[in-house]
C-alpha cells in the first residue's frame, strides 16, 4: 500500500475507538472542492454508496492520479473516507492505486463506528476508482 495511506490506516488503527469518528470528520472537512476544470459529465455515480456519491479522477502525462469527489454535507462519514482516500492517493501512479488493497480500511477500524453496508460502500468507492484507472488506460 502506498506509504501516505498506510499512514492514515495506521493512524486510525493507533487512535482511541473514541477519537476514531472525529478523526473521520477531519477527513471529511478536508475533502477537496472540485476545480472548475471538472466537468459534471466526468462523475459517475457509485450506487452501492446509500447516498449519492459520485467519483472522477484525473491521470496526468506521468501516469499519476488525482482523485476527485461528490458527496452531500449529511454523509459525513462517506465524506471523511473520500477524503481519506484523496489525502492517500493523489499524486500516486495509476499502479499504486491498481494495487491498493480493496478492504484496506479494514485496517482503520471504523467496523465498530460505521455500518456494514456503509463499508461496503467504501470498498465500492475504491472498486470505481480502480476502474475508471483501467478505462482511462485502455482508451
Amino acid at each position: 500500500m502506498r506509504a501516505e495511506l498506510q499512514e492514515i490506516v495506521d493512524e486510525f488503527a493507533e487512535s482511541p475507538t473514541s477519537l476514531r469518528l472525529p478523526l473521520l470528520l477531519e477527513f471529511a472537512d478536508g475533502l477537496v472542492p472540485i476545480p472548475e476544470r471538472i466537468d459534471a459529465s466526468q462523475f459517475e455515480q457509485v450506487h452501492e454508496c446509500q447516498t449519492p456519491f459520485f467519483s472522477a479522477i484525473e491521470v496526468d502525462g506521468d501516469g499519476r492520479v488525482t482523485l476527485h469527489f461528490q458527496a452531500p454535507a449529511e454523509a459525513p462519514t462517506t465524506r471523511g473516507y473520500a477524503g481519506v482516500l484523496q489525502q492517500g492517493l493523489n499524486g500516486a501512479t495509476t499502479d499504486e492505486v491498481l494495487e491498493t488493497p480493496a478492504d484496506f480500511f479494514v485496517g482503520m477500524q471504523l467496523n465498530e463506528l460505521i455500518s456494514p453496508l456503509r463499508l461496503r460502500g467504501m470498498g465500492a468507492i475504491l472498486a470505481r476508482v480502480k476502474r475508471q484507472i483501467v478505462e482511462h488506460q485502455s482508451s
